[in-house]
């Protein structure tokens, strides 16, 4: 039988079978955040992989998948920060990060994951850190400090490390900068050395939901035995987890930010900055404080309590930050030099003639020091606030220089 023209158009075009399976595991996997969203494109217009490729990743075509249960398979899952740009101008407010985190999960189930992220997911599991260093040397940062062991019974709070912190270096001179500044306020803190429990979010931003469910059920029950009432967290990644996706610690522990805690030490009058910090100063707002839970003010008053520190704004401050691209697990995957978010911040960094760039979060440091190094611009210095707030408690401004 000779074919038809209904035949021949038949046969041109593409048929995309639906899996009704599949559409309600990504429904299960997103708690349904994707049915809210309507196809606007906002998310992918304000993307910041637009402003260091030619074309932007297409976040609502990782959503409409979602939504009618297609699995193309595609890697520009993994490049997500999971900064929360995109969510916080949603009209629609989808949450775009646990759409990501779900499609991710499709991923592990698959085994198609980037290379590396399983090692990631097993040194959390034998380590109890994603840093690939021994549960053993988890406290060795603070050895010289004595630190006192948490006790619920003397302890106003319980100072939660985390793993960049206890692990990293640099992120190292934090926490030092930390104990020093709760033990001029007179801060009655404890730690819990090496039995400090990973929270889990590098887990939680690469997308093993079940994984990560453990890790807050284990860690859950470890901080309700230690009769923890106020923790304190070095890093915003650990103060979203805690608050956003530990559901049994919000009514039952009071979780900060450092930002947050040293505000309230400043307004209390415990925290005393006397000592003058005489350098202009620009704050890099990390996300996961300034966009996924609003806090810009905390930060920007212990800078402006700084006496002599002259704080200058970049183009893109607050809520409107720019990624430092570490997010979202993206710590632990290669980005490619002239595709960091990072080198965008240095570029308005230049422009207000800052001669330090502050910030609040390891990661941060760790990104935009990169990217310091790799211009190789030598006048200007990143720093954590707390650092700052260190310097103006010593005096000696020119100790991390």
């Amino acid at each position: 039988m000779a074919e038809t023209d209904n035949d021949l158009k038949q046969d041109s075009v593409d048929t995309i079978t639906i899996n009704d399976a599949l559409w309600e595991r990504l429904i299960e996997l997103t708690d349904g955040a994707a049915s809210l969203c309507f196809q606007c494109g906002v998310c992918t217009a304000t993307c910041p992989w637009g402003l260091v490729r030619d074309g932007t990743l297409s976040i609502r075509d990782f959503i409409r998948q979602a939504q009618v249960g297609f699995d193309q398979g595609d890697h520009g899952i993994w490049l997500c920060s999971t900064c929360g740009q995109c969510e916080d101008k949603c009209p629609r407010g989808v949450s775009i990060s646990t759409v990501m985190r779900g499609l991710r999960y499709l991923a592990w189930e698959k085994h198609q994951t980037p290379e590396g992220l399983p090692s990631v997911m097993w040194s959390v599991h034998w380590n109890n850190n994603p840093w690939f260093q021994p549960p053993s040397q988890r406290a060795n940062w603070s050895q010289s400090l004595d630190l006192p062991d948490f006790d619920a019974d003397k302890h106003e709070i319980l100072y939660y490390v985390g793993c960049t912190a206890s692990y990293d270096r640099r992120a190292q001179q934090i926490a030092r900068a930390m104990i020093q500044v709760f033990t001029t306020a007179g801060v009655q803190f404890g730690t819990l050395g090496e039995n400090e429990p990973c929270c889990g979010e590098a887990v939680l931003n690469l997308g093993h939901k079940p994984y990560f469910y453990e890790i807050v059920e284990q860690t859950s029950r470890y901080l309700a035995e230690r009769g923890v009432v106020n923790m304190v967290t070095t890093s915003p990644h650990s103060y979203d987890v805690f608050v956003s996706h530990y559901p049994s610690l919000s009514s039952e522990i009071q979780v900060q930010h450092y930002t947050q805690y040293l505000a309230s030490l400043i307004n209390e009058k415990r925290l005393n900055l006397t000592r003058s910090f005489d350098k202009k100063v620009t704050f890099q707002d990390p996300c996961y404080l300034a966009r996924h839970h609003k806090e810009v003010t905390a930060p920007r008053q212990i800078l402006n309590t700084i006496p002599g520190l002259q704080f200058i704004e970049m183009e893109h401050n607050q809520e409107d930050t720019i990624c430092c691209g570490g997010g979202g697990g993206r710590m632990w995957m290669e980005t490619e030099a002239g595709e960091r978010f990072s080198d965008l911040r240095i570029e308005e960094l230049q422009k207000t003639g800052a001669q330090v760039l502050a910030t609040a979060c390891p990661y941060c440091i760790a990104c935009l020091e990169d990217s310091i190094k790799a211009k190789s611009i030598l006048d200007v210095k990143v720093m954590d606030i707390v650092e700052i707030v260190s310097a103006s408690l010593t005096g000696d401004s020119e100790k991390n220089e």
